[in-house]
């Protein structure tokens, strides 16, 4: 007799590690301990930001259920895709797939891979819900249920019937993990089926000619500081006369910009940072776009076509350059508790970017990049976030983006007074006012991180 059973479970995140604890003496494993929480510790040139600290004491009961509710809700609308860890036992007389069965939501699948071996005790395979083969209820029993079970001494026909044994999905998810669990009298395997619904191709026609207009737009937030944003659209238009430039302005008295192939955006005064990034990326049409801040220069290393080149031939999807011989680029290193996690920031990249010696890997970069448009706008710019931000669209895109960082790309800078007219030195110290980052402004970023990232601490290096 054979029986082959169906559970269907429904993953969560465990996030735990198993950690030895040695003997003292000896060095051997004393015990094995699951690591179920995370520590941001203070060191030498590590700045430590534990998040409760910044939430109201009177507030934080309330805002740690709030959060724990939301996380619940997270992931049911994202379940983990982590698999139950599976240990293949020695020399287990079964044939079955352990990786590669997908099927569609509702839709049924002929599971791959089934052998039987004419050799005593008795040699099965996988099993589920039913099976083509066209033998008697008294041979097959269970059809269409979550057990089914084969009732046989041939060999021949144990096999013929494995070999045709289907999984039906039941209930329409997009994506879910069924263990199956396959028992032959005194061995049982385990695998998984993949339940997932194919998404729809989203793609951009970049023309016939492949221009770099018709792939790229430079996109840039603006406010107040309109002398240095003509500057910036002149030096653009000195090397890239045709390519779109959109301008998201939060201005509280807008100047029109009235530039051939340029579209400027009115927002509220004073909406923000992310905000106008937000605003910026969603009018773009086209496959890539070129972040640049306002008070940046484009000079004869701004080669759009070279970070092109690398986003074309890898599977990145942004890639930075350098601001006046700076890359800014960083790790972000998440580790995950039960409760909550702790986010670890450092300086300088994971490892070189095969095939572009002058690219390395990384999880942030500076405010000067080429990213996928559609990538960027699922990551999204938090618009809460108003004055000073950037590493926190990186955070947000953590398990999300893969980024790179390339040395060989540059653009400029230009000078913070570029001038001694009283009128643009108002201007830039009305500027600078609003562009502090102030302790309220960092109290409040971080309660953001406590609550959205579900984050217990933060540290920097």
């Amino acid at each position: 007799r054979i029986s082959l059973q169906l559970a269907f479970i429904a993953l969560g995140l465990s996030g735990q590690q198993v950690v030895p604890i040695l003997r003292p003496a000896s060095g051997l494993f004393h015990q094995l301990a699951p690591k179920n929480r995370c520590e941001c510790t203070k060191a030498d040139h590590v700045h430590v930001y534990q998040m409760e600290d910044y939430i109201d004491k009177k507030d934080l009961a309330s805002i740690k259920e709030r959060r724990q509710k939301e996380f619940e809700h997270y992931q049911k609308r994202y379940p983990s895709m982590t698999q139950d860890l599976i240990i293949a036992k020695p020399n287990v007389p079964l044939s079955y797939p352990i990786q590669g069965v997908e099927v569609m939501p509702l839709h049924t699948i002929m599971i791959p891979g089934i052998l039987g071996i004419p050799a005593p005790p008795i040699y099965a395979s996988l099993g589920t819900l039913n099976t083509l083969a066209n033998v008697s209820d008294d041979v097959v029993r269970g059809r269409g249920k979550k057990e089914l079970l084969i009732l046989t001494s041939d060999v021949e026909l144990l096999n013929f019937i494995l070999e045709h044994v289907t999984y039906t999905s039941v209930v329409y998810q997009l994506t879910a993990v069924d263990m199956m669990s396959f028992e032959s009298r005194d061995h049982v395997a385990q695998f998984p089926v993949i339940i997932r619904q194919p998404s729809l191709p989203k793609l951009i026609d970049p023309g016939a000619d492949r221009k770099i207009s018709s792939l790229v737009t430079i996109t840039t937030k603006t406010f107040l500081r309109y002398h240095k944003l003509r500057r910036l659209i002149k030096s653009i238009r000195q090397y890239y006369p045709d390519i779109k430039i959109i301008v998201a302005d939060d201005s509280e008295v807008p100047e029109k910009i009235i530039e051939e192939n340029v579209e400027h955006y009115i927002m509220p005064f004073g909406k923000g940072w992310f905000a106008g990034r937000n605003l910026a990326i969603s009018q773009v049409t086209t496959k890539y776009y070129l972040w640049v801040d306002d008070d940046y220069l484009f000079t004869e290393n701004t080669k759009i076509e070279k970070l092109l080149d690398v986003l074309e031939r890898t599977n990145l999807d942004m890639v930075g350059g350098s601001v006046n011989g700076n890359t800014y680029s960083f790790q972000l290193l998440y580790e995950q508790g039960d409760d909550s996690g702790c986010l670890h920031l450092r300086y300088g990249s994971f490892h070189k970017l095969e095939g572009f010696p002058n690219c390395v890997v990384t999880s942030g970069v500076v405010n000067f990049y080429l990213a996928h448009t559609d990538k960027s706008r699922h990551v999204g710019y938090d618009p809460l976030l108003q004055r000073v931000a950037h590493s926190e669209f990186f955070m947000d895109g953590v398990g999300i983006l893969l980024v790179g960082s390339c040395s060989h790309v540059s653009i400029g800078h230009q000078a913070h007074n570029p001038s001694s007219e009283p009128n643009l030195t108002k201007v830039e110290d009305q500027y600078n006012r609003f562009r502090t980052n102030t302790q309220a402004q960092v109290q409040f970023k971080l309660s953001l991180h406590y609550f959205k990232n579900q984050l217990k601490c933060y540290s920097t290096r």
